[in-house]
């Protein structure tokens, strides 16, 4: 359904990144893949998109605490592939301490990073988007743009201006087929959680499992971490047509955990 769209996804070399650039091949559209890694491995990943959907697929690197770089990382694709039709803007990082003794270089790259790089990258792909009259642009913003947790304030502060992001894009371009949408998962086992619960586990002297474990129960009522094939899905059907009168809207995919 989406054949002969390009897909950009920042953060995509790994975790839920990469599984919403399959669940979009999947449907056909050409992706680009930006992120960090070995470049051999990147390569090989790269390759397979190509092999395994039938579809064009490249990487482009850009450090998304540079607005030049974010900028440029659009401008490449277009001079690749032709246009963009899909931004998917899931590149994040985390750090976790008390406000008091947060580090200010910490602060400033997660909001460079999880909400900045948004800001510049939706601002270059505008134009082309309202040029065609077609675009599909989806925030990856953590349950956290919903609801806060304690030690991190800048990671919490990033995904609720990312929600609130969302809402002024979808606005000003309701009218030119374009929309913008936000999707708040709770606990994905990607390999920042994954650091989260290891941490967890040593600080209270219990297994990896056991930590999972109490990490799902405290947060998450399903008590089961949210299939980043799902998330992928999820967003791929924003990314249809079904989903055109679909703009503005802050999805979560959590478990229950906003619910209570």
């Amino acid at each position: 359904m989406l054949q002969g769209k390009v897909a950009i996804i920042t953060g995509s070399t790994s975790g839920i990144g990469l599984g919403i650039a399959r669940s979009l091949a999947t449907a056909g559209a050409d992706i680009v893949l930006n992120g960090f890694g070995d470049a051999r491995e990147i390569e090989n990943l790269r390759a397979c998109f190509e092999k395994e959907y039938g579809v064009r697929a490249h990487y482009i690197y850009a450090d998304m605490r540079k607005p030049d770089e974010v900028a440029g990382l659009i401008d490449k694709t277009e001079s690749a592939l032709g246009h963009v039709d899909i931004l998917v803007n899931n590149a994040g990082i985390q750090h976790v301490a008390r406000v008091e003794s947060f580090p200010d270089d910490k602060w400033a790259d997660i909001i460079a990073i999880n909400l900045s790089s948004a800001f510049y990258a939706i601002k270059a792909v505008l134009p082309g988007m309202q040029k065609r009259g077609w675009g599909r642009i989806v925030n990856v913003a953590s349950v956290h743009g919903l609801v806060g947790s304690k030690e991190k304030s800048a990671y919490v502060a990033s995904k609720h201006g990312l929600v609130g992001l969302t809402k002024v894009v979808a606005l000003e371009n309701a009218i030119n087929g374009i929309t913008c949408n936000a999707v708040c998962p709770g606990f994905v086992l990607t390999p920042l959680v994954q650091k989260q619960i290891d941490d967890r586990a040593a600080q209270l002297g219990v297994t990896v499992d056991e930590a999972a474990r109490a990490m799902l129960v405290e947060k998450q009522p399903s008590q089961s971490f949210v299939g980043i094939d799902q998330l992928g899905a999820l967003v791929t059907y924003l990314c249809s047509d079904s989903a055109a009168q679909m703009t503005g809207v802050t999805l979560p995919m959590d478990g229950g955990w906003t619910s209570q």
